[in-house]
C-alpha cells in the first residue's frame, strides 16, 4: 500500500484543532475519582510458574473502572531485590494479556513489567485474556470500540482507559518498584491508551506510543475502513443519523486531547504507510503534545516511510530501549 495520508512535510506541521467537550477534564476527574473510591487498588498478586529461570512472574488482580477486577502479569528479573523502574504495557486491540512468557523485552532490559489485560477483549489475536467487561450492554456495535458509542459514559474505551490509569497505581503498590520511575508503553490501541494515561497521570516518568489508535479520530474515519476504525464506520452505515452523537462520544477519548495535557517525556513511532492508524493522527498528537503543560523538551518521533502498521518493528524497539534507559537513568 503506497503512502495515502498527508505528505511528510505536511505531517511534520500537522496541528489540527480538536473539538473538545467543555466538560472533558471534569468528565475524567469524576470517572477516575469514582474508580479510586472503590477501594485499595491492589487486590492480589500470586506467584506463578512461568517456566522461566531468569524471570519471576505474579498473576496480579487490581481494581479498575467501577472497582471491577482487572488481571495482569507482573514480572521482574529473577533474584533482583532492589527497587526497579517499571514499565506498564498496554496491549493492542483485540488482544488479552496472553501467557506470562510472551512479552519479555522490558523485563530482560532490567525493568519491572506489568502487562495489563484488556477488559472484554482477547478474543481476536494472541493467547486470550482473563478480564470480562460487565458493563458492555449499552447500544453499539459488536466490536469493543463500538460498544456504547451513543453516550461517553457507556463507551468501552472509557472503561479501558480508566483501567490503564489504575494499572499505574497498581504497579506502584507492588513490591520492588521504584514508584517515581514508571513508564507507560503501547502499540496501536496500546499506544493510544498509553497517551491517555500520560494525559491523566501527571506524575508519569515517560510514555512510549507507537502507531497510536484514537488520535485524530474524525480524520481517521474519513481515511480508512480498516478495523478498528472500520467498526465505527460500519455502525454508522447502519445507524444513519447517529453521527453527531458518535463524534461527541468519541471526543472524550481523543488522543490529541490527552496528549495536550501530558507532560512526561515522550517517544513516538509511526509508519507512514499505516492504513490501520493513519500517521496524521500520531503526528497531530506529537505536535500538540504537552502544549497545555509546557513539558515539550523531551519528545521524539521516529517515522518509517516504507512501513505500515508494524512501523519500525524491532528497529524501533531498540530505539525505545536506548531512549528509556537515558530518560529513566536505568
Amino acid at each position: 500500500m503506497p503512502a495515502f495520508d498527508l505528505p511528510p512535510a505536511d505531517l511534520e506541521r500537522h496541528r489540527p484543532d480538536v473539538a473538545e467537550p467543555a466538560d472533558f477534564d471534569a468528565f475524567w476527574k469524576r470517572t477516575l475519582g469514582e474508580a479510586a473510591g472503590a477501594g485499595d487498588v491492589l487486590v492480589a498478586a500470586e506467584p506463578v510458574d512461568n517456566g522461566l529461570r531468569l524471570t519471576e512472574t505474579w498473576d496480579v488482580t487490581f481494581r479498575g473502572f467501577a472497582g471491577d477486577p482487572v488481571r495482569g502479569w507482573f514480572s521482574r528479573p529473577a533474584g533482583v531485590r532492589e527497587p526497579l523502574p517499571a514499565v506498564v504495557e498496554f496491549a493492542g486491540y483485540g488482544r488479552g494479556r496472553g501467557l506470562p512468557h510472551e512479552r519479555l523485552t522490558w523485563v530482560n532490559a532490567g525493568y519491572a513489567h506489568l502487562l495489563m489485560d484488556n477488559r472484554g477483549q482477547g478474543g481476536q489475536y494472541g493467547c486470550g485474556g482473563d478480564t470480562p467487561d460487565p458493563h458492555a450492554g449499552a447500544p453499539g456495535g459488536p466490536g469493543p470500540v463500538a460498544r456504547g458509542l451513543l453516550d461517553p459514559h457507556d463507551l468501552h474505551h472509557r472503561r479501558l482507559i480508566t483501567d490503564a490509569v489504575r494499572a499505574v497505581d497498581a504497579v506502584r503498590a507492588l513490591p520492588g518498584v521504584d514508584a517515581s520511575r514508571v513508564a507507560a508503553v503501547g502499540n496501536s490501541q496500546g499506544g493510544g491508551v498509553a497517551l491517555a494515561v500520560a494525559g491523566l497521570a501527571p506524575d508519569l516518568a515517560a510514555v512510549l506510543a507507537t502507531a497510536p489508535f484514537l488520535c485524530g479520530i474524525r480524520r481517521a474515519l474519513d481515511l480508512t475502513d480498516a478495523s478498528p476504525y472500520g467498526e465505527i464506520t460500519a455502525y454508522l452505515a447502519v445507524h444513519r443519523g447517529a453521527e453527531e452523537a458518535v463524534h461527541r462520544t468519541l471526543s472524550y477519548v481523543e488522543g490529541i486531547s490527552f496528549a495536550r495535557r501530558a507532560q512526561a517525556p515522550a517517544h513516538f513511532g509511526v509508519g507512514l504507510r499505516d492504513t490501520v492508524c493513519p500517521p496524521s493522527g500520531a503526528y497531530a498528537a506529537f505536535n500538540r503534545y504537552a502544549e497545555l503543560t509546557g513539558g515539550q523538551e523531551e519528545k521524539v518521533l521516529h517515522a518509517y516511510p516504507f512501513n505500515g502498521h508494524e512501523g519500525g518493528d524491532a528497529v524501533h524497539v531498540r530505539r525505545q530501549l536506548g531512549w528509556l534507559r537515558a530518560v529513566l537513568g536505568a
